[in-house]
């Protein structure tokens, strides 16, 4: 656990308890049928592997990426994994809070308020996430005993029990669905494999936004309780917090506003591709990829109650669902402009990676990339 002062700042194994305890059970399938369904998984992962790369051409024909595990889980085991992921990656943030504990009066609260009231309260929120989640490729994921990842990090998640209640909701045919999620993951996963420096580009953004951390412990405090309150019922449906921001944007300074416009723009190409990349092989693939594809758009638009909408706000989550749509149309444009070894080259070095700025105008892009190199 991450303490501070002598007090710890996050109770992770409680976390993991209280989001075991809390998340909702899933659909109702057989022990049979279960097992069906992640043999089924782990079949389309292995075919979506192929599909990807015969699609996107990242890896050249005759080379193997490095290997990474496929992992069907439940929504306990989504909890498990991620708060690994978490405890890894926000290590640097806690350590700089932890020095402002003896100098900021927050500091002083926190210790008071304790370890234990947050992992309550983050596992509350993991416990939200853990039932919308479909699939999930683990950048960052250490790997442990009951949860393998690969030598450099990195996994691939496949949530059963989700992609069952999605289809069941949207009323698809669930072997053509389950295709259609493994695309988008697997497409994740050959962006990563497929592009060596990408993982260490990232992570060092990501280190770099953690560093220029400059907040009162008690802000992300506060924050988690307000989104865990919305959760228990202790602020009225659909009630923002005060100031309309995310948890994240809460958290920046004039240096992180830089690097999260980098980091938009990153995630947004990365979203995107495997948009775009499902919607290009699915046609060949999957039979019925128009009627999955417009029911599960229909369900993106629609959202869910107003405390689903107040909550995914908080956490940012509606920026991730921009995400998709802007860096879809980004990948469309650029490869009706260049074609697919054209948009290629975005994978060439972070200098190729479009800008917040370019995401939004694809054809900046193609004339800074393109037509310069080739003048």
């Amino acid at each position: 656990m991450t303490s501070i002062g002598g007090a710890e700042m996050v109770d992770w194994n409680l976390a993991v308890a209280t989001a075991t305890r809390l998340v909702r059970p899933g659909p109702e399938v057989t022990r049979d049928e279960a097992r069906e369904i992640v043999a089924e998984l782990r079949r389309h992962a292995k075919a979506s592997e192929e599909h990807v790369r015969a699609y996107t051409r990242m890896i050249p024909e005759g080379h193997e990426p490095p290997d990474t595990p496929v992992l069907v889980v439940d929504r306990a085991g989504w909890v498990k994994a991620n708060v690994a992921g978490f405890r890894e990656l926000l290590k640097p943030l806690f350590t700089k809070m932890s020095e402002r504990r003896s100098t900021g009066p927050g500091g002083a609260v926190l210790g008071a308020v304790g370890g234990k009231v947050t992992g309550v309260e983050l596992g509350m929120l993991l416990s939200f996430m853990a039932s919308r989640v479909l699939g999930q490729y683990e950048t960052f994921a250490p790997a442990s005993r009951d949860l393998p990842a690969a030598a450099a990090g990195g996994r691939l998640l496949l949530v059963a029990p989700n992609i069952v209640h999605v289809e069941r909701e949207l009323d698809v045919d669930p072997h053509d669905f389950r295709l259609w999620v493994t695309l988008h993951e697997e497409t994740h996963r050959t962006q990563f494999t497929g592009v060596p420096w990408l993982r260490d580009h990232l992570q060092g953004e990501i280190q770099s936004f953690l560093d220029q951390t400059d907040v009162d412990p008690m802000t992300v405090v506060e924050r988690l309780r307000e989104a865990a309150q919305s959760l228990s019922g202790g602020r009225p449906e659909g009630e923002e917090n005060e100031d309309g921001r995310s948890i994240v944007e809460l958290v920046q300074t004039p240096g992180q506003r830089e690097v999260l416009g980098r980091l938009t723009a990153v995630m947004s190409l990365l979203e995107g591709h495997a948009d775009f990349v499902m919607d290009g092989v699915g046609p060949q693939v999957v039979p019925s990829v128009a009627e999955i594809r417009e029911k599960f758009q229909q369900r993106r638009a629609r959202g869910a109650s107003r405390l689903d909408q107040a909550l995914r706000k908080l956490l940012g989550l509606d920026a991730k669902l921009r995400q998709y749509r802007d860096g879809e149309r980004f990948v469309r444009a650029v490869v009706d402009e260049v074609g697919m070894e054209g948009f290629n080259r975005v994978w060439t070095s972070p200098n190729t990676l479009p800008t917040k700025a370019e995401i939004a105008r694809p054809a900046d892009w193609v004339a800074r990339v393109h037509r310069k190199a080739d003048s």
